[in-house]
């Protein structure tokens, strides 16, 4: 079976990462990824970036079933807001009313994307994340001309969580009261696992080229404890800085917890080489954590869901079951044509020896217009014909089909022999004409008039007949046809 590829995006305003997982665990050294950026400083084109990556993509030969974008949080915004409802359902049909009440604006042109925190008897607190509809609007238009059409749009803080989950806390028991801090060279984030809250927690922040590291961590991990309102003690710290300028000793004893450095490399499972073929580590494992969702089919915080749904699978289901119905009709009409073949050459034959026969009945039955349609009667016509021929050749019929004089008189005579001693026949007169023979004569009685009647019926038909008493003799008159 062929594998799978699913593709991160991290995606910033001039610049972007890009992951690519395959649909099995792989090795060391088997994830692939690369950044692009857009050179020109004034330029912030999606479409230019996004044709940035379709070239990388095809110069590395990444060919991906699914792709997820996390947009940077440079281009969004993180708001707590409550919903009355504990059902997601129902939280997805009111969230929109609940922000704009919460922020007191107008939320038209603003996309939303959610996550349930918390729930309690009053209802669910929610994590919401809002943008402007016509940013992420362009950037998937982007990416769909380049014929990348994202599955998921979410925050990129909740996609370096779904890593840190999957990758950084799996290589311990999850710990509560961790927090997780990752700087990269334009933002910071902070995430942590808690048992009341069931959805991870974090906090993002931008970070200027110039601000030292290790205070900005000092400082934002108390805040960031103070705005997550978390019951259970911060007493671990796990960081991971881009550029390698914060000393976890010197965190040690600022923060006064045990503060420890992360690998990230160690913990993608990938080398350093492909680590270091990514501007920024951070930006890696927030492209890795998008991937992820494609590839574990896990929920997610999407944008899509509200602005532009995607229809990416439907669609391929579409074409595919459009290609198998005409692959399937061709099919049909290509087995179709085959069977009927051989009807079309039998039928092509019988029509040829129709016209054959048609030609060869018409020289035998001068008389006739036509032969008939059907094989069948062609052949009792014929047969009745030869029959017609024969009893003309025997005498029994004229040329013209009918019976001969001879005929005729040779079966009255044969009659009136087989009677005449028993019945004391005389005959008076024998006339023969085109339509019957009359015969008229007399018998010693009436008795044998009948007998006589008899003996020509059976071989004979009598058409009239008169008969009576005279000078002691019984006197008939008869005239007889052949039988039909």
């Amino acid at each position: 079976m062929e594998k799978q590829n699913y593709l991160g995006i991290y995606i910033s305003k001039r610049s972007a990462t890009v992951i690519c997982l395959g649909s099995q665990d792989q090795g060391r050294g088997a994830v692939k990824c690369f950044s692009v950026s857009v050179e020109d400083q004034q330029e912030q084109s999606p479409q230019k970036l996004a044709d940035l990556i379709a070239k990388g993509c095809a110069e590395r030969q990444l060919n991906s079933s699914d792709v997820a974008v996390a947009l940077d949080c440079s281009m969004f915004m993180q708001h707590n807001v409550h919903s009355e409802f504990t059902d997601y359902k129902q939280i997805a049909s009111t969230v929109r009313f609940d922000t704009e009440e919460a922020l007191a604006t107008d939320v038209t042109d603003i996309a939303i994307a959610f996550d349930i925190t918390s729930t309690d008897q009053t209802g669910s607190n929610l994590t919401v994340f809002t943008a402007q509809r016509k940013i992420l609007s362009d950037i998937l238009l982007a990416l769909q001309a380049n014929n990348l059409d994202p599955v998921t749009i979410e925050p990129d803080a909740y996609c370096l969580s779904r890593f840190v989950s999957r990758r950084l806390s799996s290589q311990e028991s999850e710990k509560t009261g961790t927090f997780y801090g990752m700087l990269s060279r334009r933002s910071g984030y902070f995430i942590t696992f808690t048992d009341s809250q069931k959805a991870p927690v974090f906090r993002t922040f931008l970070i200027g080229a110039s601000q030292n590291r290790a205070q900005l961590l000092t400082r934002q991990v108390p805040v960031t404890t103070a705005l997550i309102k978390t019951d259970e003690p911060i007493n671990h710290l796990e960081f991971f800085d881009s550029t390698a300028s914060v000393n976890s000793q010197h965190l040690n004893e600022t923060l006064g917890i045990e503060a420890k450095a992360l690998n990230l490399a160690e913990s993608a499972d990938v080398d350093s080489q492909t680590l270091a073929d990514c501007a920024d580590p951070v930006e890696f494992a927030i492209a890795y954590g998008a991937a992820l969702a494609c590839l574990e089919k896990t929920q997610t915080v999407n944008f899509r869901n509200d602005f532009n749904p995607y229809q990416g699978k439907k669609l391929r289901l579409q074409k595919t079951l459009k290609l198998l119905s005409i692959a399937a009709t061709v099919l049909l009409f290509t087995l179709g044509v085959y069977f009927q073949l051989p009807l079309f050459r039998t039928n092509k034959n019988r029509a040829r020896l129709g016209e054959k026969l048609a030609e060869q009945y018409a020289a035998v039955m001068p008389g006739s217009k036509r032969a008939p349609s059907r094989a069948s009667a062609v052949v009792k016509r014929l047969g009745g014909e030869l029959r017609r021929i024969k009893d003309v050749k025997s005498g029994q019929l004229s040329a013209s089909g009918e019976q001969s004089i001879s005929a005729k008189l040779t079966q009255v005579l044969e009659a009136l022999n087989e009677c005449a001693a028993q019945t004391k026949l005389n005959i008076e007169s024998i006339s023969i004409t085109g339509k019957d023979i009359r015969i008229i004569g007399d018998t010693s009685n009436s008795g044998n008039t009948l007998k006589l009647f008899k003996a020509i019926n059976d071989r004979m038909e009598i058409s009239s007949q008169e008969f009576g008493a005279d000078r002691g003799r019984n006197k008939f008159s008869i005239a007889v046809i052949p039988k039909k």
